[in-house]
């Protein structure tokens, strides 16, 4: 599913990433781990081509992303993968149901088809009574599944998380944990998640040990 090669990244003179080789197989559920400051949020970055490597090779299912052009990148991005970050970004202004939507209206679906796969999403969450209520009238846990149906409204082949229960209960962090699997199995989609929940990091497929912008253990 996803392949990099000598991945490095400077910031100044900073070098955050030193080095970085990874295959990570489809249907596989991983978890990026380690220390503050060892790259993790910064290598996803690069995984989710949000952001460049200053050097080194990103391969998506064959797909050499470095060769795309920045629209046609951003097409494949808003296509082929879906985010959820710690902090949600639900646009205030819109219900659940149109935040969900907003990728796959992006994407060219139309309307009621993009509502279409929305709903089902939200149903699938356990949000269909929920659908109208904007962000502010959601509880955390609640806002953070729209996220995650906002992340899978285009069925990207790879779904990838910075932090997602970060800012949650234990109720509802350990909800969102078993979501993940529950999708995986249902989807089939490829999880690469940075976390540092030592029980999501054990739950998971594989965990990617980051220390000092090098992988110590995969």
């Amino acid at each position: 599913m996803i392949e990099i090669k000598g991945i490095t990244k400077n910031y100044g003179e900073l070098q955050v990433l030193k080095g970085i080789d990874l295959v990570i197989q489809d249907r596989e559920l991983v978890t990026i781990v380690g220390p503050s400051g060892a790259g993790k949020s910064t290598l996803l970055h690069i995984l989710g081509t949000l952001d460049t490597p200053g050097s080194g090779e990103v391969y998506h299912d064959s797909v050499d992303v470095a060769r795309l052009s920045r629209d046609k990148l951003a097409t494949f991005r808003n296509a082929n993968i879906g985010f959820v970050f710690q902090h949600h970004h639900l646009l205030p202004e819109f219900t659940a149901l149109e935040n969900t939507c907003i990728p796959a209206w992006i994407k060219g679906d139309g309307r009621k088809e993009g509502e279409r796969k929305a709903l089902e999403l939200l149903q699938l969450l356990g949000l269909a009574d929920r659908i109208y209520h904007k962000p502010n009238e959601l509880s955390g846990g609640e806002q953070q599944r729209v996220a995650v149906a906002r992340a899978l409204v285009n069925a990207p082949g790879v779904v990838l998380a910075d932090e997602p229960s970060g800012n949650l209960d234990s109720r509802n962090k350990n909800e969102l944990h078993r979501l993940f699997f529950s999708l995986r199995e249902r989807l089939g989609q490829t999880f690469v998640i940075v976390t540092h929940d030592p029980s999501l990091a054990s739950m998971s497929d594989r965990q990617i040990h980051l220390k000092d912008g090098r992988i110590v253990n995969a």
